[in-house]
């Protein structure tokens, strides 16, 4: 499963951002304890372990004392603002960058982008701008 090029902690904490971007994580809902994902997945503790200790930093996951881990209040709030911006960045800015030296004026980005709705998934946001 876990056969990315980079660390298994980090797959591993993806894997589960993922799941709650989704919804399919809800907040206070609990997560497979360290020894649980190593068993499920035949890996070390130790690897759980830091990809859980990395979700805790980012307030993803929080640990009742004696219970286990939990995605905590407000995760995926979070997580969406913060792959919002990385998408603003990262995708939508050098896209702009490009259509600017093509001469593709903003009317036709609206117009395209109108017309090109995502297959599947909620189109809630999309609802929203039409």
């Amino acid at each position: 499963m876990f056969d990315g090029p980079e660390p298994i902690y980090l797959q591993i904490a993806q894997m589960i951002r993922a799941q709650v971007l989704s919804g399919e994580l809800q907040e206070e809902d609990q997560v497979m304890s360290t020894t649980q994902f190593a068993t499920t997945f035949r890996i070390n503790p130790a690897t759980a372990q830091k990809a859980f200790g990395q979700l805790v930093e980012e307030k993803v996951l929080y640990k009742r004392r004696g219970l286990g881990m939990f995605v905590a209040p407000g995760a995926r709030d979070r997580l969406q603002a913060e792959h919002r911006a990385r998408y603003f960045d990262e995708v939508l800015a050098p896209a702009l960058a490009q259509a600017a030296l093509l001469d593709i004026s903003a009317d036709d980005i609206v117009a395209y982008v109108r017309g090109h709705r995502p297959a599947g998934g909620s189109s809630a946001a999309w609802e929203e701008t039409s």
